[in-house]
């Protein structure tokens, strides 16, 4: 993870300086992009091009498309009209430094100059770009991330069962995650039986990863996961604990990562890295 961030960093501040753009937005767009992070999403398309021996320049526009689009969601769900966040990565939310107008305009271009990167990738197929393309699109939109988001807001202050609570997260969270996955199995040229498996294996991440999230809304402390805890009970949202107890989010949690590392089993592909992802979502503290 060390070494994709150090090689992220450099692939997204090249990007924003190079834009033809005001500098206004570009400092903006900055702001969040270069805030830190899990970097979760990039490191799973990476880890799965190393997973077919494929090298990391294959994937990393692609990864770094990936992360615009996990960020420009991050700068909308904080704003006022959203979840109303202060903080975000230990740091003031973009709204909070740029102003409401600005931080929308910061998110919408970061959703549109990442498919520009997947579209201008030299190391890529046309078949492939527009495969990744589409793939990237429906994860983010509303058949994905924008619709788990929309269930999640029409759920609030309502005891959901755990089928919709899961239809949520497998949405506003997962098919990100699974594109990750998919993406990279992709630019490798997996067979379909393998990009079933490491979507099987992707998902089931997703949730743990979700779980995890609501465990550490409970448990976690500020100073480490860099937002406020506490903060799903306040807004009287149902988690994961809330339905099964948190012994039962536990149980959960270890539930569906043994069940991804069922999947990389059968791949019959050097999945170290896969595996070891896996198993950093359970204990992460942040």
């Amino acid at each position: 993870m060390k070494k994709v961030n150090e090689r992220l960093e450099t692939e997204l501040s090249q990007a924003i300086v190079k834009l033809h753009a005001p500098q206004k937005i570009k400092d903006a767009m900055a702001y969040s992009l270069q805030a830190g992070g899990k970097r979760i999403r990039p490191t799973l398309l990476l880890a799965t091009l190393h997973a077919f021996g494929k090298e990391m320049k294959y994937g990393i526009k692609t990864a770094c498309a990936l992360e615009m689009v996990h960020t420009y969601s991050l700068i909308h769900d904080d704003l006022p009209a959203m979840d109303n966040d202060d903080l975000r990565r230990g740091k003031p939310t973009n709204h909070k430094v740029f102003g409401e107008a600005y931080s929308i305009l910061a998110g919408d271009g970061l959703l549109t100059y990442s498919f520009q990167m997947i579209a201008q990738d030299s190391t890529l197929t046309s078949e492939q770009k527009v495969k990744i393309i589409e793939l990237l699109a429906i994860a983010a939109g509303p058949e994905g991330m924008v619709g788990g988001q929309v269930a999640d807001m029409l759920g609030e202050k309502q005891e959901l069962s755990i089928e919709e609570l899961e239809y949520i997260h497998r949405n506003k969270t997962g098919k990100l995650l699974t594109f990750s996955a998919v993406a990279g199995a992709i630019i490798a040229g997996a067979s379909s039986e393998q990009i079933d498996l490491l979507e099987k294996y992707a998902e089931n991440i997703g949730l743990a990863f979700q779980i995890r999230d609501d465990i550490l809304d409970i448990e976690g402390k500020e100073e480490i996961i860099g937002k406020p805890v506490g903060s799903d009970e306040g807004n009287v949202k149902s988690t994961y604990p809330s339905l099964l107890t948190l012994d039962g989010a536990k149980e959960r949690l270890h539930y569906h990562t043994n069940l991804a590392k069922d999947m990389l089993r059968d791949l019959n592909l050097d999945t170290k890295l896969l595996e070891e992802l896996a198993e950093l979502i359970v204990v992460r503290n942040h």
